[in-house]
């Protein structure tokens, strides 16, 4: 039997949310499988992968085809670098050893990347809020502006007969 590694859609319209599951090649999209492995859902920014490292490592040292998808969500959590790697100690170019030293420090590069990524969204997204936030500001400055020249003619208006009454009141006592 011929299995695959690939995404079961579920979620609702325009939200999609995906099980990566091994299923019979001949099996629907959202149909029957043999295993669950994890999930991923490509909403968040960047996207959530959950996924259970051993379990998907030994279906693709045992057959198992990935879809492109799955295969670059594979690629991306370093299944595929592992069994590459172990391919190298089977062969006899590298020890158990040197294989855990470089994919630890694959993981730390790439946790490296993550994080930095994350952190220049988050950056990015309080700098927008803080222009937002300035904008804000300068508009209800305007306003506040406009409202106080509106209202600031009508107030002189008021004073000057007022001046204009003590002015002749000068004049005619003189």
């Amino acid at each position: 039997m011929a299995t695959k590694i690939r995404l079961q859609r579920h979620g609702k319209k325009g939200k999609p949310f995906y099980y990566i599951v091994v299923a019979d090649s001949r099996a629907p999209r959202d149909g029957r499988f043999i295993e669950r492995l994890g999930s991923y859902n490509p909403n968040t920014n960047p996207a959530t992968i959950d996924i259970n490292f051993d379990k998907t490592l030994d279906w693709v040292n045992n057959g198992a085809q990935p879809t492109d998808t799955c295969r670059a969500i594979l690629s991306y959590k370093g299944v595929l670098y592992k069994k590459h790697l172990q391919g190298g100690v089977k062969k006899g170019a590298l020890t158990e050893e040197q294989l855990e030293t470089k994919f630890a420090e694959w993981l730390d590069q790439k946790e490296g990347k993550i994080t930095g990524k994350k952190s220049s969204l988050n950056v990015a997204k309080d700098e927008a809020r803080k222009a937002a936030l300035a904008a804000e500001a300068k508009k209800s400055e305007e306003k506040a502006a406009a409202i106080a020249a509106k209202n600031a003619p009508a107030a002189e208006e008021t004073e000057a007969p007022a001046e204009d009454a003590a002015t002749e009141e000068a004049e005619s006592a003189e």
